[in-house]
C-alpha cells in the first residue's frame, strides 16, 4: 500500500525558498576557493562553452522552475511571496547582521566572551534569531586554529546571520574536500596558512549551525564597529576566506 505524505503550504514555500534562491538567484556556477571558474573543479551539470546546451539554466535549477511553475498553477503559491520573501533575505537578512556581530566582538571584550559562551541567547536577545538560525556555535579563529564550516549532509547554514547560502557551499566538490583536505581548499580560496596553523572543520547539521569569528585586520585599532563591519565579509565568517584589509575600511 502506498504511504500518503502531507505536505503543507509552508513546507512547499521552505522548499521553494531553499532550492530556487541557491539554485536560481544565487547560483555561481562552478565552484572554485574565489568563486572564478575553472575546469577542475567543475560540477556535473556544468557546461563547456562549445556545448549548444551551455546557455540552458543548470538541471537543479529547472527541476525548480518546474515545481514552481506546477504548484503556481495549482494556487498553491503566490511568486509575489515567493519573490519578497527571497528579497527578504538577499537584502534585509544577510552577511551584515553576522558582520555587525563581528565587528561588536572584536571591540567589546564581554560581548566576545559572552558570543562565545551562548551565542543562541546573545542572538536571540538582539533580535537575529530565527528559522535556520537557532543553536548557533560561533567558533574562534586564532593564529594556532583555522576554522572552516561546512555541511556535508545538504546545506545546512545560519541564514538568519549570513542570509542565503553561496551557490558553492551546497556544490559536491566543496562538502567532500572540505573535510578530506582542507587546507587545500583554503588554498583555492586565497587563504594559506602558516605551518603551525591547524585547519579546524565543523559540520553543520540541522541541529547546530556554526559561524566563524574570524582575527581582527592589524591596524584597526582606532575603527568604530560601522567601520569594522565593511571588513567582514560572508566567507570570513563560514571560514573560506578573510577579513580585508584596514586599508578598504568604509
Amino acid at each position: 500500500m502506498r504511504k500518503t505524505v502531507t505536505v503543507s503550504t509552508s513546507q512547499i514555500f521552505c522548499i521553494l525558498i531553499r532550492s530556487s534562491a541557491t539554485c536560481i538567484r544565487a547560483n555561481t556556477g562552478r565552484w572554485t576557493g574565489a568563486g572564478k571558474p575553472a575546469q577542475d573543479n567543475a560540477m556535473p551539470h556544468d557546461h563547456h562553452d562549445d556545448n549548444p546546451h551551455r546557455l540552458l539554466p543548470s538541471e537543479p535549477a529547472l527541476r525548480v522552475k518546474a515545481l514552481e511553475t506546477i504548484l503556481v498553477e495549482k494556487g498553491l503559491i503566490d511568486p509575489a511571496a515567493l519573490d519578497a520573501i527571497i528579497d527578504l533575505y538577499e537584502r534585509d537578512i544577510g552577511p551584515q547582521i553576522g558582520a555587525g556581530l563581528v565587528a561588536r566582538a572584536w571591540n567589546d571584550p564581554e560581548f566576545r566572551a559572552a558570543l562565545l559562551t551562548d551565542a543562541d541567547r546573545v542572538i536571540t536577545e538582539l533580535g537575529h534569531g530565527g528559522r535556520q538560525g537557532e543553536h548557533v556555535v560561533v567558533v574562534e579563529n586564532t593564529p594556532d586554529t583555522h576554522n572552516l564550516v561546512v555541511c556535508t549532509l545538504c546545506s545546512c547554514y545560519p541564514w538568519p546571520l549570513l542570509g542565503i547560502p553561496p551557490g558553492w557551499y551546497k556544490s559536491d566538490s566543496y562538502r567532500a574536500r572540505a573535510v578530506r583536505e582542507p587546507r587545500a581548499v583554503l588554498a583555492e580560496f586565497g587563504v594559506t596558512l602558516a605551518e603551525g596553523t591547524t585547519a579546524r572543520v565543523w559540520d553543520s547539521t540541522a541541529e547546530i549551525r556554526y559561524l566563524v569569528l574570524p582575527m581582527r585586520p592589524e591596524g584597526t585599532e582606532g575603527l568604530d564597529e560601522a567601520a569594522l563591519a565593511s571588513l567582514v565579509t560572508r566567507d570570513s565568517m563560514i571560514g573560506a576566506g578573510l577579513p580585508r584589509s584596514a586599508g578598504t575600511a568604509a
